[in-house]
């Protein structure tokens, strides 16, 4: 068995060398530059998935609650918030809310549109969100009327 001095010791301790850093940085950069490219697009494609989540399940069923316990969808003027908020007129009568915890808002930070009756759902009610752009009336739009409706 080979005996260590006192300077191989000390250099056997010593911990990773530069180079070695250099080459572990450069490995990481290289899978870095592999991975990124690949998920860049799903930011946005995880986003709509979410507003279409939102605008054709868990706010529908909150409305659908709504309707159950007081025999009709809130109106435009009422709009979502009466979801969370009891009206204080004899209307409450049979509320037996909250429906919603919060105010729903899009992935975008824009709240939620609600319009009864509806535009697209005139015999019941269009629940959409204005996109990424923010914009009314735009083909980003994401409504309880597309793809089939409700």
């Amino acid at each position: 068995m080979m005996r260590r001095t006192g300077h191989e010791k000390r250099r056997w301790r010593s911990g990773f060398t530069l180079v070695e850093l250099l080459i572990v940085v450069t490995i990481l950069g290289i899978l870095v530059a592999m991975v990124v490219p690949r998920l860049a697009g799903r930011t946005e494609q995880a986003r709509r998935a979410r507003a279409e989540s939102d605008v054709k399940g868990s706010i529908p069923l909150a409305l659908d609650l709504f309707e159950v316990d007081t025999g009709g969808y809130p109106t435009a003027e009422e709009g979502l918030g009466i979801l969370r908020t009891a009206p204080p007129d004899a209307s409450a009568r049979n509320w037996h809310g909250p429906y919603l915890k919060q105010e729903p808002m899009d992935p975008w930070g824009h709240p939620y549109r609600y319009l009864s009756p509806g535009v697209h759902n005139p015999q019941d009610y269009d629940l959409f969100s204005l996109g990424p752009d923010g914009t009314e009336g735009t083909s980003d739009d994401i409504g309880n009327w597309s793809q089939g409706g409700k």
